[in-house]
């Protein structure tokens, strides 16, 4: 009798080091496409957030509907947050004049709530499976939170610390690979350096976005945000379609 292997269901991607590179990419054109909105066209960060929500809204209530792994559905919702992350941020940061580490601090709030609030209900914090909408609720909201946060601890490396843009994304990259290090050579529980990479990831993208768009007196590339947000959609696109054709073949 042929024995017909079923996959394990869960919404959330596998979490290799494929996800991780499109997360880095989807945080990349999310600072890019963030400033493009607030700042190259002029439109400020408060209508940058209201633009940025209705495609966050739209993209998570498609993403609700599926009932397993879609990689477009659920990458799309990835980028949403990072592009709505940047406008939250520089509006904490900027628009309210709270600052960088004051803003930090409020988002890095708001995460931990967030996972307190998960765990309390589920007694964990694991992504692995995620299956029902309560749940991935949760998840998407600390998501959002974490790539916020990570925003503005990008800003706080360059605008704080001092840091030129290609030093912070040097030393949030560094920080990466140490979670790396210590996941694959320690017995540190594995959500929780989850969490630690998947906030980094954020700054690292964010620093490295403004690396290839900020002017070069700053000490960027001037590549502009939109011709950065392009590249970015099109390595985006390939690597979405990659992986909606490795999903397909697991099937």
């Amino acid at each position: 009798m042929k024995i017909v292997e079923t996959k394990n269901i869960n919404k959330i991607a596998e979490i290799t080091i494929l996800f991780w590179v499109m997360k880095i990419v989807a945080t990349t054109l999310g600072e890019t496409l963030g400033d493009f909105i607030s700042m190259t066209l002029n439109l400020g960060y408060l209508t940058g957030i209201a633009i940025t929500v209705v495609f966050f809204t739209v993209v998570l209530y498609n993403q609700l509907k599926t009932k397993e792994y879609n990689p477009l559905p659920f990458w799309l919702v990835i980028i949403a947050t990072t592009t709505l992350g940047t406008e939250i941020s520089d509006f904490i940061d900027r628009s309210l004049h709270l600052g960088y580490t004051i803003g930090s601090l409020v988002l890095l709030s708001g995460l931990l709530f967030t996972l307190y609030r998960w765990y309390s209900k589920y007694k964990n914090l694991n992504v692995n499976p995620i299956i029902e909408n309560k749940k991935e609720i949760y998840f998407w909201i600390a998501v959002l939170f974490s790539n916020s946060l990570g925003t503005a601890f990008g800003d706080y490396l360059g605008d704080v610390l001092g840091l030129s843009y290609i030093q912070g994304a040097l030393i949030t990259a560094s920080i990466i690979i140490a979670v790396v290090l210590i996941h694959y050579y320690t017995k540190i529980n594995e959500v929780f350096l989850f969490w630690l990479a998947f906030v980094f990831t954020r700054p690292f993208g964010a620093t490295f976005g403004d690396f290839l768009t900020k002017p070069l007196a700053k000490g960027g590339l001037d590549l502009g945000t939109l011709q950065a947000s392009v590249v970015s959609i099109v390595i985006m696109s390939l690597l979405i379609y990659y992986s909606q054709k490795k999903n397909s073949a697991q099937i």
